[in-house]
């Protein structure tokens, strides 16, 4: 049985988790941006999903059991046969020698069906409880067996072998929250990696005779040509899991290898949607800056970055909370990477010439009030974006550069005019991604600064004590073992304040840029990041990986725009 918003609502008041103010600005919210009032209480820290839980259980009065900070085992879950666990929707939460606590998300489907359940556990009392529907899906996972193994026994079965190992794999990609997947052939076998926070990790392999009826069915489906096996080729695929309701795009690159062509598939944001601003990792400070720079009329907000850094998740963030029924919001982007409800969105297409300059240009007879470049990849584009941040247009864009200082003298070289960039700039953002510390198996440990410095030289500016706690993962099934669960970002700010805009007119060098931001306030990544491993969110080797010391970052660059 569903439960009805209205339900949620009455229990969150009833039992305090929220005031009737913080109803009202839910429901004023959810009407304006077309969301879920749940989901702006959970975005905005009103309740937690722990909070959540124990409201719903109080709807069905029940207990409630939080299979997130408790994970289940895999012995746990494998003693109910995953037909019967699937069937009836529960997972054993806690057992003892007299009593069995099982997890629902359906209490009234596993109630009716309770002796059946109750027989796996003769003499023991058997209890339901209420957990959320992704716990119970996470816990699901360990009946999964490895990849290779699926592989084999749909290989054993000469049935369709090439589409329902396609469709294990992307299954397993999404399970994972995976972003790219990737099908390497080597001299005998095909091995299938996935990029899961960031790392590429291995999970199956099949033997290679059976890669080319996989790689045809790949290219059908992604319109790509089957019999052009020397030249690289980009397409998409719509898949559509159809007992879950869900559509997930991916974007399809084959490339020619040594030892045949290699595939890449990047899962397009189906694990953004509901994000927003304060999901992203933001500090207090840089969350009420960006907004009070996305609130305005006009102006540029850009956000640096290298590929797979997060950039289009930060914009898409932005953009849901300013899509209004009451403003015209247009995207050009390559590729869209999911549908925005009340958004208009334009896919570049070359082989129409629709480039992102020619489609920019276009959204101006569209009537915009916000504009998002996917990308500025040109010169052409970085004017007609300019431009259209100087007449009256809120433009949201993406741009390559190692730090937010960077990018500034990069725009001047692209022939941007001092006084345009100066008079549009409101804020430029650069930003990493780095994995989190798994909740679940979190510890803390001290380091000596002899250590640290160590790792990295200039560790006294950041650490003053001369024993220092930090965090780690142990590892456990909850992470996979790896100590790591999901990502967050660390950012950089550069604000354009009048002193800024008066230096951008005089064609400064990065180094200028970020001392004078410095002087402002501003904030590098890596110190962002180290307040980050200070509080437990993630490593200090984590951060090394991704991010440096600002004073590393910065080289003789020239301050002379291009002829």
């Amino acid at each position: 049985m569903k439960i009805e918003s209205k339900q949620i609502e009455e229990i969150l008041l009833k039992k305090n988790y929220i005031t009737e103010r913080n109803l009202k600005e839910a429901k004023e919210f959810a009407t304006q941006s077309r969301t879920d009032i749940v989901d702006y209480l959970l975005a905005q820290k009103l309740i937690t999903k722990d909070l959540l839980g124990q409201a719903l259980a109080e709807v069905y009065e029940i207990p409630y059991a939080d299979l997130n900070s408790i994970p289940p085992t895999r012995e746990q879950v494998s003693k109910i046969p995953e037909e019967i666990a699937k069937k009836h929707r529960i997972v054993i939460f806690t057992e003892d020698k007299d009593k069995v606590l099982l997890g629902t998300d359906d209490p009234l489907l596993a109630t009716r069906f309770f002796k059946e359940v109750k027989d796996f556990f003769k003499g023991k009392e058997v209890e339901i409880a209420y957990s959320l529907t992704e716990d119970i899906e996470s816990a699901f996972i360990y009946y999964r067996k490895s990849l290779t193994t699926r592989f084999s026994n749909i290989i054993g079965s000469q049935r369709r072998i090439a589409p329902e190992i396609i469709e294990e794999i992307v299954d397993e990609a999404l399970i994972h929250k995976a972003s790219d997947i990737h099908f390497e052939p080597h001299e005998k076998e095909v091995f299938i990696r996935l990029r899961i926070d960031g790392v590429l990790q291995e999970a199956g392999r099949f033997p290679k005779k059976y890669y080319e009826n996989i790689l045809n069915r790949v290219k059908v489906e992604a319109h790509l040509r089957i019999d052009d096996h020397f030249s690289a080729q980009d397409g998409a695929i719509r898949y559509i899991q159809e007992e879950k309701g869900r559509i997930v795009d991916l974007r399809v690159s084959v490339v020619p290898t040594l030892d045949g062509e290699k595939i890449a598939i990047r899962v397009l944001a189906e694990y953004v949607r509901g994000f927003s601003l304060s999901d992203l990792g933001l500090s207090d400070h840089d969350q009420e800056l960006l907004t009070e720079a996305s609130k305005k009329p006009f102006g540029m907000i850009l956000v640096t970055g290298p590929t797979g850094s997060g950039k289009t998740t930060t914009l898409y963030a932005v953009l849901k909370m300013l899509n209004r029924p009451g403003v015209n919001v247009t995207t050009i982007e390559d590729p869209v990477e999911y549908k925005i409800l009340g958004v208009n969105q334009i896919q570049v297409n070359p082989q129409t010439n629709l480039t992102f300059a020619k489609g920019l240009r276009s959204i101006f007879r569209q009537d915009p009030d916000i504009i998002l470049v996917g990308e500025i990849r040109d010169d052409e584009t970085a004017e007609i974006a300019v431009n259209a941040a100087l007449t009256g247009h809120l433009m949201l864009s993406t741009f390559h550069a190692n730090d937010a200082a960077t990018a500034i003298p990069r725009l001047l070289e692209m022939n941007i005019e001092p006084f345009l960039l100066s008079s549009t700039l409101e804020v430029i953002i650069a930003q990493r991604l780095v994995r989190r510390i798994c909740e679940n198996c979190r510890y803390s440990y001290t380091l000596k600064l002899s250590t640290l410095k160590s790792r990295f030289k200039e560790a006294e500016k950041y650490f003053t004590d001369e024993d220092n706690t930090l965090y780690q993962g142990k590892g456990c099934t909850n992470c996979g073992g790896s100590g790591f669960k999901g990502r967050t970002a660390v950012f950089e700010f550069i604000k354009s304040t009048p002193e800024m805009k008066e230096l951008i007119l005089q064609n400064p060098s990065s180094r200028q840029v970020w001392t004078l931001a410095r002087k402002q306030g501003s904030v590098s990544m890596f110190e962002d990041g180290i307040a980050k491993v200070k509080n437990g969110i993630t490593t200090i080797d984590e951060l090394l990986r991704v991010s440096a010391p600002p004073e590393n970052n910065f080289v003789k660059t020239s301050s002379k725009k291009k002829a």
